[in-house]
């Protein structure tokens, strides 16, 4: 059954690969999963599988932030490798989850540091020990606890911690001459968010580090964020984080007037729809309003 499905399967891709001319499908052959987007003429951002990675090609080396998992991290490696002779300077990351540090490891042997917030660094070892992959991380060796500003060439990188959000451990990191700031997943831009609560995570402090974000940068600034929702961009303004503020405050409301009103965790989270908050569709929303609710209910 499983060889008959496999060559009826088969048939029918050639037979619509068929369809196509033989430039085509010299495009579709040699499409990358990957795609980069340049923002500037040094400064770009890099999509597969995971959290967004932004990169910079200067005349002293490459920064990279962010490195998704091994297979995607190497794809960049390669590709910026083709773009620039010039050697790997410094890797950071935004915060411990894997799908923005596990590709740490194709770095190993090609950047001297890697920078994160001390809590990140933590995070990073614990969740390690308790999946018994330590062998497959390469961690932080540079940590900072509230700014550090460290300046490649003529760019001055500076790494901000506001406080408690997406986890304990989340960094804006802003190139200042380019005026570009990596928040990782402290912006979900219309999709629900993954709430940490097991790494430091609140939603109620999370409002308030997206505030001091928002009057941290000036308008003129351009923001990358770690995730988006279909038909949505993770190259976003301070509307798009004001915006996705105004959701998690909808989140607390939400769940607040919900439990006033006697309803159970598990009757909370059958909600389709964040009052208040629309765009913000699709699978996962059980995931904010149960940390919302364990968030609310703690003593």
């Amino acid at each position: 059954m499983q060889r008959r499905n496999f060559l009826r399967n088969t048939s029918l891709t050639l037979a619509s690969l068929a369809f196509l001319s033989n430039k085509t499908l010299a495009q579709f052959l040699a499409d990358p999963a990957w795609k980069i987007k340049m923002l500037n003429d040094t400064m770009g951002v890099f999509t597969e599988k995971g959290g967004t990675i932004l990169f910079m090609i200067g005349k002293e080396g490459l920064v990279v932030v962010d490195s998704q998992f091994p297979e995607q991290s190497q794809h960049l490696i390669d590709e910026l490798k083709k773009r620039s002779r010039l050697p790997f300077q410094l890797l950071i990351n935004t915060h411990h989850h894997g799908d923005h540090t596990a590709g740490n490891i194709s770095f190993k042997g090609l950047v001297p540091h890697v920078l994160a917030h001390e809590n990140s660094k933590s995070n990073q070892e614990k969740v390690a020990k308790e999946k018994k992959i330590e062998d497959q991380q390469l961690y932080p060796d540079k940590t900072y606890a509230t700014t550090l500003c460290q300046p490649v060439g003529k760019e001055e990188i500076c790494m901000h911690y506001f406080g408690a959000a997406h986890t304990n451990g989340d960094s804006f990191v802003h190139f200042k001459k380019a005026n570009i700031v990596h928040v990782g997943d402290l912006v979900f831009n219309r999709r629900h968010p993954f709430v940490d609560r097991p790494a430091g995570a609140n939603i109620a402090s999370w409002i308030k580090v997206l505030d001091k974000g928002d009057k941290t940068f000036n308008d003129k600034t351009t923001f990358v964020c770690g995730h988006a929702g279909d038909g949505y961009d993770i190259v976003i303004t301070k509307a798009d984080i004001r915006a996705f503020s105004n959701y998690l405050s909808k989140v607390l409301l939400f769940t607040s007037e919900q439990i006033k009103a006697g309803k159970t965790k598990e009757e909370i989270v059958k909600a389709t729809e964040i009052p208040g908050a629309p765009e913000w569709k699709g699978d996962g929303i059980e995931r904010p309003l149960t940390a919302a609710y364990e968030e609310l209910t703690a003593k």
